[in-house]
């Protein structure tokens, strides 16, 4: 399948962090605008309470099921935001492990961001995303 992502990378950045640093998409892209992914079950309950990593998970589960509903995939999305509701480095790092390894080589640009609180009950993570599709 023909991607529409670019990811560009620059020798005159540090390589130390584990996404692209910028992408770009032909301006006859379709680009999908995701809701934030939220760790939810089915019912509505938050999934894997008090487990960053586990929500991490259920939210790109999640999100994928938006992704394919919408034509795409996690090989389309063109940007991620991986909100973290703590101050602390390693919960914020437990949750980005999660998302760079769903992503695999697909490794879009990204930020990962400490927040005081999420909006459901027992939320820790929420992915936000855009992504891009050359429709045929």
């Amino acid at each position: 399948m023909n991607r529409a992502i670019t990811l560009i990378r620059s020798a005159s950045l540090s390589d130390v962090a584990e996404y692209a640093y910028a992408a770009t998409v032909p301006a006859d892209a379709r680009l999908i605008f995701l809701a934030g992914a939220c760790p939810l079950n089915d019912d509505g309950s938050t999934a894997a309470v008090g487990d960053y990593a586990g929500q991490a998970s259920k939210a790109v589960e999640n999100m994928q099921t938006a992704l394919t509903a919408s034509g795409a995939s996690l090989q389309d999305v063109i940007s991620t935001r991986v909100l973290v509701a703590s101050a602390r480095r390693e919960d914020l790092v437990a949750a980005w492990e999660v998302v760079r390894d769903a992503f695999a080589d697909h490794d879009v640009p990204s930020t990962l961001m400490g927040v005081t609180v999420l909006g459901y009950k027992d939320q820790l993570v929420e992915i936000e995303a855009v992504a891009a599709v050359l429709d045929s």
